[in-house]
């Protein structure tokens, strides 16, 4: 049995972690590199320990060392999270080698889904419909030229051992080809240390539905029905939603089962998530499967009231899934945003800095993972998400409204984050609609939008509000004192 669990990971995902291993009743052990110790996850956690350096490949991606930490703080087991060494098939089998428990899939299922070219051939034996592509890897530029011209333009370029919308690439002609190949290559190499890339045909304006599937050790297999994720941005995902505008009953049937022939066709086990792409004439095909807990897990917790994580666990520690298919009932919509530390106004570069003042929002339906608070400082070196902010309503309009209310009560100083930009999209007549797709910011104009925001910004209002003309004096030489009573005036203590 699980009685202390080490947390490979970091930041909102590592905090949700220690949350639900608190109420299974296991200790947590945090690990951290030199710019995360005064992270949330680490004070959080009853233990914590020091891996390395602050780039990824001297600490959070450094298997050997994890492995030792665990084994040092007498950990029964490590929970990966998602990112970094969640989907690290050696990593899983050093893991497991180690007599340590993976709170996961095995890593034999790792490693079958974790490789997207191998994946989709086990899926086209399966019976699950796959998007067209080629199912061999690209081994010299005149291969995958061929290929391409075989496909048809346009095409992405994809990495073959990550997911995560990292390592891709659209590429519209075959000029575009060798430059798309060598920067996928080096982002598939700097993500998961795995240089490889295929190519699969672009759809148009596809939706991006998955499927989270859950399963145990006895062959157990069921579905928690869907989410959609459609608002993207570079392949990453920045408001997910749940249940999908488009899918009815038969539909969300389809795939539901095609999701389970999917996670049965590797055995695999614990929570998962089986992502498809959905044309406009509402055919799907099989896109890959994450194994390993999402970023968007919450939706599908708030509309089942089932805790994923906790159920990981449980599954970890050999019990039965405790519910059968047609036991698990869906009630209401939820809607997540995701909160990064980037600007959308400059091509949603990261924004590193320090965090002067952190407030995340409350109220009826709100739910916010976060790791972060005031006070922290926000590094170069990792994802740059912040929080999840999730809203819920009895139908998707009640959870849009709410989501509204939650973003203008967020407050965040110090880095730009997206919250204007996602309320600009959150009230665009076409997303109310429900007429969304993978292209839908681009098509929109919300990528590079100028900014129409005419009020003062709030820094702004704070500066203005905190001056005194008396600065005035230090410009002609001479001194003056600044407290906190000079600067914003007397305040009365304990009255």
């Amino acid at each position: 049995m699980i009685k202390k669990v080490l947390i490979a990971n970091r930041s909102e995902i590592a905090v949700r972690i220690i949350r639900a291993a608190r109420e299974e009743g296991i200790s947590s052990v945090a690990v951290y590199s030199d710019v995360d110790k005064d992270a949330l996850h680490v004070r959080m956690a009853d233990e914590s320990y020091n891996i390395g350096l602050p780039p990824a490949k001297e600490s959070y991606l450094n298997a050997d060392k994890i492995i030792e930490t665990a084994l040092k703080a007498n950990c029964q087991a490590i929970h990966p999270g998602y990112g970094f060494l969640a989907e690290n098939a050696d990593f899983a089998k050093k893991v497991e080698d180690a007599g340590l428990i993976f709170v996961g899939p095995s890593h034999a299922s790792v490693l079958a889904m974790g490789d997207k070219i191998q994946a989709r051939n086990l899926m086209t034996k399966a019976g699950v419909p796959v998007v067209p592509g080629i199912l061999a890897k690209i081994d010299s530029f005149s291969h995958a030229k061929k290929e391409a011209e075989q496909l048809g333009y346009p095409i992405l370029v994809k990495a073959a051992g990550g997911g995560g919308g990292k390592g891709i690439r659209l590429v519209s002609n075959s000029n575009e080809l060798e430059a798309a190949l060598e920067a996928a290559a080096r982002e598939a190499t700097s993500a998961f240390s795995d240089p490889r890339v295929y190519l699969e045909k672009y759809l148009e304006k596809p939706r991006h539905i998955e499927v989270q599937v859950l399963a145990d050790s006895f062959g157990n297999t069921v579905h928690l029905f869907e989410r959609e994720c459609s608002i993207q941005r570079r392949h990453q995902k920045v408001i997910e939603e749940s249940p999908s505008f488009i899918v009815d009953d038969d539909l969300r049937a389809k795939m539901g089962n095609a999701a389970v022939r999917a996670a049965k066709a590797v055995n695999y086990r614990s929570a998962g998530t089986i992502e498809f792409l959905v044309d406009q004439n509402k055919n799907f095909f099989f896109l890959e499967m994450n194994t390993r807990i999402q970023v968007e897990h919450p939706l599908t917790e708030l509309i089942t009231g089932l805790d994923l994580v906790r159920l990981q666990f449980r599954i970890a520690n050999g019990a039965k899934i405790p519910f059968t298919q047609d036991q698990i009932h869906r009630h209401g919509h939820a809607i997540e945003c995701r909160i990064y530390a980037e600007d959308p106004e400059n091509n949603f570069l990261p924004s590193p800095g320090k965090l002067h003042l952190v407030r995340m929002p409350q109220g009826p339906g709100i739910r916010v993972d976060s790791g972060i608070e005031t006070g922290l400082e926000i590094s170069i070196y990792y994802d740059p998400i912040l929080s999840k902010i999730i809203a819920w309503g009895e139908n998707r309009e009640t959870a849009r409204q709410r989501m509204l209310i939650a973003l203008r009560e967020t407050v965040v100083l110090g880095v730009q984050t997206p919250v204007s930009f996602l309320l600009d999209v959150l009230n665009d007549p076409n997303f109310i609609s429900g007429h969304t797709h993978t292209g839908f910011l681009e098509e929109h104009g919300f990528i590079n939008k100028p900014p129409t925001d005419k009020e003062v910004p709030l820094e702004v209002l704070v500066a203005a509000a905190l001056y005194r003309p008396e600065r005035a004096v230090a410009a002609e030489g001479k001194t003056l004192s600044s407290t906190p009573w000079t600067e914003i005036g007397p305040w009365k203590i304990g009255g």
